[in-house]
């Protein structure tokens, strides 16, 4: 197994005896607990209709004490440009959209998915990359989500929210965590790693999204499916942290390695980035939000389909 996933796990696996200045990526329940109430910590609900995990009624009726509610789908965490969906809105927009929420430079921020499904881990991911790719380090993702909490038997609220009041938050760009299809394109001449998180059938051609103008994937890319990076547990969905390094080492991924991660809208390619760049602590991994929307919109763009690529 290559040595940084297994450091990668290691530090995993001691997540809730951390006590360390900087939180670490994946964050337990009694971790977040035994942490309620403190003054620069922000528990950030993402729960959207993914994975029929909800909406603010759903949190309002049932969450976090203490927590602030933000629907992945519908605040403006991604959004559409020439008819290509999932795309990282300008800095300005989301700066205003997180210090809208409460946050500073200066915080915390645990993001809670619903933990009601795989794809639904991909919401608290994109939104950690998001964060990431604005320079904001202190960030982390509540593994199992809201459901996870539950299920735990850990203390929740209810009733209505009043918005937060409005903090001052500056974003700077991290472009090395942004792939263009420029990049994408120079990356299958290189020795970078193309990684397409889509299940096999997405990678194979056989199965299509709506949001690409066509099947296939890019030429060389390997396949790591998202959904098998996670496991459920008493309810609620959990990144199954003892299978990823084989998952990895099965797709033949070198950590050391350029990697950018992909795949309809860049929503599923955010649980691949953050299982190679922050848990198993790939050198160099970036996201193509653009994804297969974008590439296959392009002009004279390869595919690779039914093993076969279409110049």
């Amino acid at each position: 197994m290559i040595k940084s996933i297994v450091m990668g796990l290691g530090l995993l696996a001691g997540t809730s005896q951390a006590v360390a200045a900087q939180v670490e990526p994946l964050v337990e329940a009694g971790w977040l607990s035994e942490r309620l109430g403190n003054e620069d910590l922000v528990v950030l609900d993402v729960r959207s209709g993914i994975d029929d995990g909800g909406d603010r009624e759903s949190f309002e009726a049932s969450r976090i004490p203490g927590s602030v509610y933000s629907s992945y789908t519908d605040a403006g965490w991604r959004e559409s440009r020439d008819g290509v969906a999932g795309l990282l809105p300008p800095v300005s927009r989301l700066e205003q959209l997180v210090g809208g929420l409460g946050i500073d430079n200066d915080d915390t921020v645990v993001i809670v998915p619903a933990g009601t499904g795989a794809t639904d881990f991909g919401s608290a991911a994109r939104v950690y990359w998001t964060f990431k790719v604005l320079g904001h380090e202190e960030v982390a993702i509540l593994d199992g989500g809201f459901a996870g909490w539950q299920a735990q038997g850990h203390e929740v609220a209810s009733g209505e929210t009043t918005a937060p009041d409005a903090a001052d938050f500056r974003g700077e760009l991290d472009e090395a965590l942004i792939a263009t299809t420029e990049e994408v394109q120079a990356a299958r001449e290189s020795q970078a790693q193309l990684v397409d998180a889509r299940p096999a059938d997405y990678f194979r051609g056989e199965t299509q999204s709506p949001a690409a103008a066509a099947p296939g994937t890019i030429p060389g890319a390997r396949n790591l499916p998202y959904h098998r990076l996670l496991t459920q547990r008493q309810e609620a969905w959990y990144l199954d942290t003892e299978v990823l390094g084989s998952r990895i080492n099965e797709a033949e991924l070198d950590g050391e390695a350029p990697t950018v991660a992909f795949c309809n809208t860049g929503h599923w390619a955010a649980i691949d980035w953050f299982v190679l760049s922050e848990v198993a602590g790939f050198d160099n991994v970036s996201l193509y939000d653009g994804s297969m929307a974008e590439w296959t919109r392009g002009e004279d763009l390869p595919l690779a389909f039914a093993e076969r690529l279409l110049d």
